[in-house]
């Protein structure tokens, strides 16, 4: 099964950041914060705009984007943890 975002929404999967401190302490699993750093896995076709065009997104498939620490929804599409955003959502892209 494939979600297909609709519209200007984003599928993206959260990239799961080191567990270790720059200074070698690892850091337990229940002191953890969820990582703001994700994959784009799936875009929805666009904004519609006034006069009824679609205005493409700026994110694409595959891009590593930056987002809101509370941002999207989180979703498990078999089995797998996903979140969904609106673009404006996404802080940046990192590269």
């Amino acid at each position: 099964m494939t979600l297909q975002p609709l519209r200007d929404r984003v599928l993206i999967k959260r990239v799961e950041e080191e567990a270790k401190t720059a200074g070698g302490i690892i850091i337990p699993d229940n002191h953890k914060e969820k990582p703001a750093q994700g994959e784009v896995i799936a875009v929805g076709t666009g904004y519609r705009m006034e006069d009824g065009t679609v205005k493409a997104l700026d994110v694409k498939k595959g891009n590593r984007v930056l987002f809101g620490k509370f941002s999207g929804t989180e979703v498990k599409v078999e089995g797998v943890n996903y979140l969904i955003m609106k673009e404006d959502e996404i802080l940046g892209i990192l590269q």
